[in-house]
């Protein structure tokens, strides 16, 4: 999370008002809100790498996977977030009649980048835990290829593990897995990262 956009606090309802007419995304925190910058080549091919990866897995599994345009409401400190990709599972639930603020993720995956990193793994987590219906939490790299996955346990701990070339992430609280080698394929091509556009 970055510098506050603007000064003044705002409520909730100044927030949706002033986001839904915003032709850029902000988080909001504790009446600020916080603009979302844009992610370089590699986060962006990783983010559309893991949505469509999920959207193949959750085929007939009565689950969706979203976007980094979803919303996702945090009631317990009443945060506004947008995760670079979530799933629900059993239909989504939403705050309002708007139908993009999201309040039942199951799965939330962010990718990391040096500015967002500690805070993706930190006070993000925490507010993420929060959630009861959140039961996987994916940080996937885009330095080298690697998924790390904290998933709930029946006591309510966390347990992680980072998976890597050759393996797949399991995800078993929605019926799938994520193949590493498939979500960064193309990824640290430097040909194709070198290559200028044609004129």
């Amino acid at each position: 999370m970055g510098e506050p956009a603007r000064r003044a606090k705002m409520t909730e309802e100044e927030y949706l008002a002033f986001e839904r007419a915003s032709e850029e995304r902000h988080e909001y925190a504790d009446g600020e809100i916080f603009a979302m910058s844009g992610g370089t080549g590699n986060h962006n091919a990783i983010t559309l790498s893991v949505g469509a990866e999920l959207r193949v897995a959750l085929r007939g599994r009565n689950c969706r996977a979203y976007s980094s345009d979803m919303r996702v409401y945090i009631p317990l400190t009443k945060r506004y977030v947008y995760p670079d990709a979530s799933v629900v599972c059993g239909g989504a639930e939403y705050k309002d009649a708007t139908h993009d603020i999201l309040l039942n993720p199951r799965v939330i995956i962010e990718v990391l980048s040096p500015a967002t990193e500690g805070y993706d793994r930190g006070d993000k987590f925490a507010q993420y835990r929060s959630i009861p219906s959140v039961m996987h939490y994916v940080l996937a790299s885009q330095d080298k290829p690697m998924l790390e996955v904290f998933t709930r346990q029946d006591n309510g701990s966390w347990n992680y593990r980072a998976y890597g070339p050759g393996e797949k992430a399991p995800l078993s609280a929605i019926g799938c897995e994520l193949d590493v080698d498939s979500v960064y394929t193309d990824v640290f091509d430097a040909d194709l990262a070198s290559t200028p556009a044609a004129s």
